[in-house]
Formats: structure tokens, C-alpha cells, sequence
């Protein structure tokens, strides 16, 4: 029988892609014990929908010092908490007219007052909306599972091995380079990419634009945004 693995690193409040990924595979890893990248990445930052267009929503990070070039997701802590209420400030400001606003605010809004490091705060918002969607993939982190691991291709692997899964569901962004398909097929596993198609849904603030928080997609469909991953 088929088991399908997938991972990423735990972003900020991610992008409809990351879920389409977690509904299509059997166990999806948290890369919590990987390295932080540096320059510009999602690990801190989204965009969501205003009158005037996209704008990013940014976490403010800081780096232990002496490690600023090398530190793990672990590492990272919010460099202040005044970004906490300039986030729901911004957020309400521009879905307080969607139709499901309530219910996804108070979602997001408990996570962000119970989260102490940004690994904390994007697993529990990624938990949260995952549970609020219903998906039942198995969810957990790399720590729980694996003490030493490779690099690239050797972590897909391993981590494969760690959870006894025959197939590895991969993104189609930066996330092919680590994919050596000989190598995974000659330790018996499987190379799938996901066949996402990014959904045109209805928004706020006239013309559609994707690629998006899932938050945009959840203020407006609200539990019906589970349906429209699936299309």
C-alpha cells in the first residue's frame, strides 16, 4: 500500500499550494531542525489583499548572536511583540467585510497570543487552519523523529525511511533541486509532484489576485475553502 510523505519548513500563515500539499499525502514533516534561510523567503512573511493590491505582512526575527549566518528554525525568536497587534490591526482592517471574518480572526488571533517563537506561531496557526479545514493528514516535526539526518536528497530519505514511506510528494518551486530521482528510486521510494492549479476564488477588493495567504481564501469561503483546494 502506498504511504506519501511530504515536508516543508513552517511558514507564516502559508499560501493555498502548502495546504493542496498536506491534504495529498499521507504524513507531512515540519523541517523544525533545518537551517533558516536567509534573504527573502516565507518563513516570516505573507501577503494578503488590501483596496490598493497585495502588500506583506512581516514578522520582525531575531538571530542568536554570533550564529546570524547559520541558525536553526529553533533559533529564531520575534525580535519585539508590537508586530502582534499591528498584524490584527492590518488584518481587520482589510477582511472585517468578509464573510467569515469572525470565525477566521479568532483562529488567528488565539494563535498568535499563545505563540512565544515564530516556530511556535506558524505550526500553531498551520495546525489550527489545517484542523478548521479538516484535514486529517498526520502532522509532525522532524525532531520527533530523526536526531541525525543528510542533506537534500539524503533527508528526503531518511525522513522516508523514519515514517516508512514509499513515495515522496515534492513541490514544483525551489524545492527540485533537492530531488535526486535516481537516488530516491534506488532506495525505493517514489518521486510524485504535486499537480496544484492555483483556484480563482471570490475576494474582496476587486480584480483576482493568487498566490495569497490562505488567509484571503478562508475570510472569504470559510470551511467551503477545504472544496476549493480540491479543484
Amino acid at each position: 500500500m502506498t504511504k506519501i510523505m511530504a515536508m516543508h519548513q513552517a511558514n507564516y500563515i502559508p499560501w493555498i499550494g502548502y495546504f493542496h500539499k498536506i491534504t495529498h499525502c499521507d504524513i507531512f514533516v515540519y523541517l523544525d531542525v533545518v537551517q533558516y534561510p536567509r534573504g527573502k523567503n516565507f518563513s516570516a512573511r505573507n501577503k494578503i489583499k488590501t483596496p490598493n493590491g497585495e502588500i506583506f505582512l512581516t514578522v520582525p526575527v531575531s538571530f542568536p548572536k554570533g550564529r546570524e549566518r547559520k541558525v536553526l528554525y529553533t533559533d529564531i525568536q520575534f525580535a519585539d511583540q508590537q508586530w502582534k497587534e499591528k498584524h490584527k490591526k492590518t488584518i481587520y482592517l482589510n477582511y472585517k467585510k468578509a464573510p467569515f471574518f469572525a470565525e477566521i480572526f479568532e483562529l488567528y488571533d488565539h494563535a498568535i497570543d499563545r505563540s512565544q517563537t515564530l516556530l511556535d506561531l506558524n505550526i500553531n496557526l498551520i495546525e489550527a487552519i489545517a484542523n478548521y479545514l479538516k484535514i486529517n493528514t498526520r502532522r509532525i516535526k522532524l525532531s520527533e523523529i530523526l536526531s541525525e539526518f543528510g542533506q537534500k536528497t539524503d533527508l528526503i530519505i531518511d525522513i522516508c525511511k523514519a515514517v516508512n514511506a514509499d513515495t515522496y510528494l515534492s513541490g514544483t518551486g525551489g524545492g527540485k533541486e533537492y530531488n535526486d530521482e535516481a537516488k530516491l528510486n534506488a532506495n525505493g521510494i517514489k518521486l510524485l509532484y504535486d499537480d496544484f492549479h492555483h483556484p480563482v476564488y471570490k475576494q474582496l477588493w476587486g480584480d483576482f489576485i493568487p498566490n495569497l495567504s490562505i488567509l484571503d481564501l478562508l475570510f472569504n469561503h470559510g470551511q467551503a475553502s477545504s472544496q476549493i483546494l480540491k479543484t
